[in-house]
């Protein structure tokens, strides 16, 4: 097939899924052209050695991308919205000729795409569309936001017109189809992490010195730092089993400043930061020198439908989870059998989970991480997940090109 890929990130970006999701097609035989813009996140700025203009593609066997100017800088709500309406108007202008005669067209969506989905579809009427839905705010969130309330109308239409939508969490279908999605149309497909990262690997000794714990429970959160995680809730959790476990909070994020000034205050002795300095490759030597990985996230209605990156990658690890969270994230957990759950932002729960942990002998935590990592590789692999997509461009493609046809 001749697969187009719509996408406003794309490597050398920290932007995994649209990355290996064009190299895993092009692996099986596709011809694969990539529309998105010129890197600039994180940060805001075009990275250093590259320079935006018009005419800019590269090629290798099968796979061209093509970047379209945009304005780059993201550190405001306008600022964000002047990027999307710029990159939607160079979509559209580059992607009509870019873009036609492909077979099917891969959205890759979110907020900062929508708009550009909606100009590409208008420029190439003839190609159906898989919508790839990563992130369905409700309305009234967008609205806070510059052009929130065009942008979320924007979305509902595209969802109701899309050949199909692709959701990346079972709760996310309901939200989906809640918006104008056919229920029909809707296909599951679980986001994916990086294979040759996140597997199972024996910890180093430097890592293990450096989570610490002196034989006791470790639990590690590897990730964002943020207000979607409300780590607050962990902190006080540990600080009120101290002689049980270990929190190590390995990562960065807008809330670090004030956890860090938290556990001072406390004087809570249980919860250490760790600055992660060695590159990627040897985050699953973080993973495997923890006991558990705490995934946690808000308990905000948005968020039950979302699964973040730190669970595939700690299914993918064999590493059991200690899922604070409600939805989708807390049911997969407890469904593959692979960890413990309680409901978010709840300190005594949350404490009592760590208590529970710290009881679990090592071959039961070994067997819930082995569940975990056959989980991962039946419904969440980059394998299961590219054949998903990959069904459905041919079924999308196939049902535009039937009734394309004269009676």
């Amino acid at each position: 097939m001749r697969i187009g890929v719509l996408t406003y990130h794309f490597p050398p970006e920290p932007a995994f899924l649209p990355g290996s999701l064009a190299e895993e097609l092009v692996a099986r035989g596709h011809e694969v052209r990539v529309l998105t813009g010129f890197p600039h996140h994180p940060g805001g700025r075009i990275h250093p050695g590259w320079r935006q203009r018009w005419r800019y593609e590269t090629r290798s066997e099968r796979l061209t991308v093509r970047r379209v100017p945009r304005y780059a800088a993201d550190t405001s709500p306008r600022a964000r919205l002047a990027g999307q309406l710029t990159f939607a108007t160079a979509a559209a202008l580059a992607g009509r000729r870019f873009l036609a005669g492909v077979d099917a067209l891969h959205v890759c969506q979110t907020p900062a795409v929508t708009l550009a989905a909606a100009a590409l579809r208008r420029a190439l009427p003839g190609v159906p569309v898989l919508l790839h839905v990563q992130d369905v705010r409700p309305g009234a969130e967008l609205t806070g936001e510059p052009g929130g309330e065009q942008t979320a109308a924007v979305l509902r239409r595209l969802l109701r017109d899309a050949d199909a939508v692709a959701v990346t969490a079972p709760s996310m279908r309901d939200m989906a189809t809640a918006a104008g999605a056919d229920p029909s149309r809707v296909r599951l497909v679980l986001p994916w992490t990086d294979e040759r990262i996140f597997r199972p690997v024996r910890p180093s000794p430097a890592v293990r010195r450096l989570v610490g714990g002196a034989g006791r429970c470790v639990v590690v959160h590897a990730g964002a730092i943020g207000e979607r995680q409300r780590l607050e809730t962990a902190v006080r959790a540990a600080a009120a089993v101290p002689d049980r476990m270990d929190l190590v909070l390995a990562g960065s994020g807008a809330d670090e400043p004030r956890l860090r000034g938290l556990v001072a205050d406390w004087g809570v002795r249980n919860v250490r930061f760790v600055e992660w300095r060695s590159p990627p490759e040897e985050l699953a030597d973080l993973y495997a020198a923890a006991d558990y990985q705490l995934v946690a996230l808000r308990d905000l209605p948005e968020l039950r439908g979302v699964v973040p990156a730190e669970l595939p990658a700690a299914f993918s690890c064999a590493t059991p989870v200690i899922a604070a969270a409600a939805g989708d994230p807390a049911t997969m957990v407890e469904r593959a059998r692979a960890g413990l759950s309680c409901p978010p932002e709840d300190w005594a729960a949350l404490a009592d989970r760590f208590w529970l942990a710290a009881t679990i002998d090592a071959e039961a935590r070994t067997g819930m991480g082995q569940r975990g990592r056959e989980a991962y590789q039946r419904d969440m692999s980059l394998r299961a997940g590219v054949d998903r997509i990959e069904r459905t461009l041919y079924d999308v493609a196939a049902g535009r090109a039937t009734s394309s046809k004269p009676n």
